[in-house]
């Protein structure tokens, strides 16, 4: 197997082995998924099949609804009410990132492992990205499982990234 092209990014990922309760995590990873989000987010998207956003600004639009969710943070916030989600054992910084794979800074993967891990996604609106993914080496990962939405923003991202490491690089010279 040829290496893959990784690209250097710098995101922090929280993640267990997936057989301590694959249950419980597949669980949450339905949970975290685009249609299980929040209810203003559902009202959006029913919002927009029926057709009644045609006439709004999009932009304004989103922006409207994430001061939405802001406000349902700081309410949460307030009660002291955290969300739900599963503990995970380990945290670790991720190193680089392709399109299929990802490479830890540290050594502490199991080689054929499969894990469970939650990926601080450094986009907007920020969220918990909920993927399963295989261990290659002890650094490098697999993905076997990710989201529809979560891939389009993961890939949006390596190609950002790309282009600033490809800015600085001409800077540089």
């Amino acid at each position: 197997m040829s290496a893959p092209r990784l690209v250097k990014a710098p995101i922090s990922l929280l993640f267990s082995e997936a057989n301590v309760d694959k249950e419980a995590y597949e669980r949450e990873y339905q949970k975290l998924s685009e249609s299980d989000e929040d209810p203003i987010s559902q009202w959006l998207k029913l919002a927009k099949a029926r057709g009644e956003t045609r006439e709004s600004d999009p932009i304004l639009l989103e922006l409207i609804v994430e001061l939405h969710r802001k406000i349902d943070a700081l309410e949460m916030f307030i009660k002291n009410e955290l969300p739900q989600r599963l503990s995970l054992t380990t945290k670790s910084e991720i190193e680089a990132i392709g399109f299929e794979h990802f490479a830890l800074e540290d050594t502490i993967l199991v080689p054929k492992e499969i894990y469970y891990g939650r990926i601080d996604m450094p986009v907007y609106p920020q969220h918990d990205v909920p993927v399963f993914f295989q261990a290659v080496d002890e650094k490098l990962a697999k993905i076997l499982k990710m989201h529809e939405r979560d891939e389009k923003e993961w890939n949006a991202y390596i190609t950002a990234r790309e282009r600033i490491l490809i800015r600085e690089s001409r800077e540089r010279q």
